[in-house]
């Protein structure tokens, strides 16, 4: 009788491949990262050098400047914390270093960031929107006006649900939406350095920010804060750092990098330095120079009333035609409007890179991971 070979044993030998994932896997390019990134950072263009000034002086050009080449240094510790193979998400490490409740305060006020970040852009992108509606209107002798705060509540829903289901499609959706935005500005960008440039060279500077020096510096109440009224303000280094801090908004966004950093493409390490790179290259040149080029052309008489949207003041004191600069106003509020509008998505991408990591360290229910049916991901959280 002819033996039979047990079931078990005729299987040919298998390799059982696990993936230990609650999402489905989806990479990014560097150029989508770093303009997830940007559509953050990039944004305080328009307002830090008029919120900077406000609080420190007319030396505040500077210290944004020197804000965004220090984001090199910040640059560099995000590669360093990134490459080490450390489990878990931010939660974990910090509980394992100082305990757990510096752990919890540490996810609470990185998850406080994100959840005003993006409200506040979509708020501010709705104002510029509704006050460029009204002065159009104006200029064509409309009777048309409208409220622009009661129509920056509904744009900033408007753009909170509409980045919200493009997260809910996944990150490669979302990440394409603030790679046009940012191509979208970087036009604009180079239009302000060649226009800056041409008025500089016919017209010479209206004048020269003052050297950021203790004694150029001239604090506001709110500036000084709980340091009003003491001897704190006029101790030179004292001095130097709360203008530093002041200005360090002008790096809002650059946290995004540690997030986003899963989802870059192969190989991860070079990418991410190439992300840092382009991120920290373009801060210096958007936000350092064009807030220096600001200052140098708008007058220091009239330079505070644009302190919310610093570069649509700069495009009334550019050479050229009104007409052209006009056209150009409009441009660079619409990019405002985009880019300020982008922020929400990095905060809503930030946000869920957090609470991800949270749940994978096991502090929220496994219900929360649950993935999307047909994307794939985490939407529960998202």
């Amino acid at each position: 009788m002819k033996d039979k070979t047990p079931v078990s044993e005729a299987r040919p030998n298998t390799t059982k491949v696990v993936v230990a994932s609650t999402v489905m896997l989806a990479f990014i390019s560097f150029w989508r990262a770093a303009a997830i990134v940007l559509n953050d950072l990039g944004s305080t263009v328009y307002y830090v050098g008029g919120i900077a000034e406000q609080a420190i002086g007319r030396s505040a050009p500077w210290f944004i400047l020197a804000v965004m080449l220090f984001s090199f240094a910040v640059r560099s510790i995000y590669m360093e914390s990134s490459s080490m193979f450390v489990r878990g998400g931010v939660y974990v490490v910090v509980r394992d270093a100082m305990g757990p409740f510096i752990a919890r305060l540490s996810v609470s006020a990185l998850m406080f960031d994100y959840v005003l970040t993006g409200p506040i852009s979509s708020v501010s992108a709705g104002q510029y929107l509704g006050r460029l509606a009204n002065e159009t209107s104006e200029l064509l002798h409309l009777q048309f006006r409208l409220s622009p705060n009661y129509f920056a509540v509904f744009f900033g829903i408007g753009v909170t649900l509409y980045f919200w289901w493009y997260n809910i499609k996944g990150l490669h959706e979302s990440s394409t939406k603030a790679l046009r935005i940012m191509q979208v500005t970087t036009v604009m960008v180079v239009m302000f350095l060649v226009w800056c440039g041409i008025t500089l060279a016919i017209r010479g500077p209206a004048q020269m920010p003052p050297a950021p020096t203790p004694a150029n510096l001239q604090f506001s109440d709110e500036g000084l804060g709980w340091f009003k009224g003491t001897l704190w303000p006029t101790i030179p280094v004292v001095a130097i750092i709360i203008a530093f801090g002041h200005s360090l908004l002008s790096m809002s966004g650059f946290e995004t990098l540690a997030q986003v950093y899963r989802e870059i493409s192969y190989p991860k390490l070079k990418n991410l330095y190439r992300t840092g790179n382009i991120v920290c290259a373009y801060a210096v040149i958007s936000t350092g120079v064009i807030t220096l080029l600001a200052a140098m052309i708008i007058p220091d008489s009239v330079r505070l009333q644009y302190a919310e949207n610093l570069l649509g003041g700069l495009t009334n004191y550019l050479v050229g035609p009104e007409l052209i600069r006009l056209a150009f106003h409009m441009f660079v509020v619409i990019v405002g409007v985009m880019i300020l509008s982008g922020a929400v998505n990095t905060s809503i991408i930030g946000a869920n890179g957090v609470m991800n990591r949270v749940a994978e360290d096991g502090v929220l229910d496994p219900w929360f991971q649950k993935p999307h049916r047909r994307f794939g991901t985490t939407y529960r959280i998202i």
